[in-house]
């Protein structure tokens, strides 16, 4: 399963996004007010890894666990894990959400997914539902952050190009509708608790497990 726009190669051999950049600010605030101060994390297609150095960083308390089923992706993240030298920061997982015999066991504290569901098949989201349901304690938490389609909410243009950009890309990516998100969820014993605003017209959706 692909994970990864095209982003830019660095000197240390590491891969770089832009979005990551723009976004990491953002997402920390919301997972350092909800995630425990301690406990496992596991990051699902984790991509360029970029995210995984900085949060790791910034929440020291936190075993982060790192995914990617890419190769290409998982080379990037040990590069950004190599320069970052956290000892919170485990080496990433060859895990993929449409193949359930490289999902880990678990138990861990929380699930983080961040700009998958748009850039995969529904199968994907599906698998990522099952697999949380499964690897979660109770009270756990699942983080998902991306654009999404809201009946009660007008589609950003700028959303409506994306989708629009993504379909033409794979017919089986494209924006989901939360409210089908929550009910993928529900049926893997995960309530939405929480949906928070993001900039560029972005959601963080917080689940936890029931």
């Amino acid at each position: 399963m692909q994970t990864m726009d095209p982003i830019d190669a660095t000197p240390s051999g590491g891969l770089r996004s832009p979005a990551v950049a723009r976004n990491t600010g953002p997402i920390l605030e919301v997972l350092r007010a909800h995630l425990p101060t301690r406990g496992a994390v596991l990051e699902i297609a984790a991509g360029s890894g970029e995210h995984a150095a900085a949060f790791a960083g910034a929440l020291p308390g936190l075993s982060w666990t790192p995914s990617d089923p890419s190769p290409e992706a998982r080379s990037s993240i040990t590069a950004w894990a190599l320069a970052a030298d956290l000892p919170n920061l485990q080496a990433p997982l060859e895990l993929d959400m449409l193949d359930p015999a490289t999902w880990p066991e678990g138990p861990v504290q929380a699930v983080v997914c961040i700009n998958m569901i748009h850039i995969s098949p529904w199968a994907a989201t599906e698998g990522l539902m099952a697999l949380a349901g499964r690897v979660l304690v109770p009270g756990g938490l699942l983080a998902l952050y991306g654009p999404y389609l809201e009946a009660e909410v007008p589609l950003a243009p700028s959303n409506a190009a994306f989708d629009e950009s993504l379909r033409s890309r794979d017919p089986a990516w494209g924006l989901r509708d939360r409210d089908a998100v929550a009910a993928a969820a529900k049926a893997e014993g995960l309530a939405l608790t929480l949906r928070v605003a993001m900039p560029a017209n972005n959601l963080m959706l917080l689940f936890r497990r029931v």
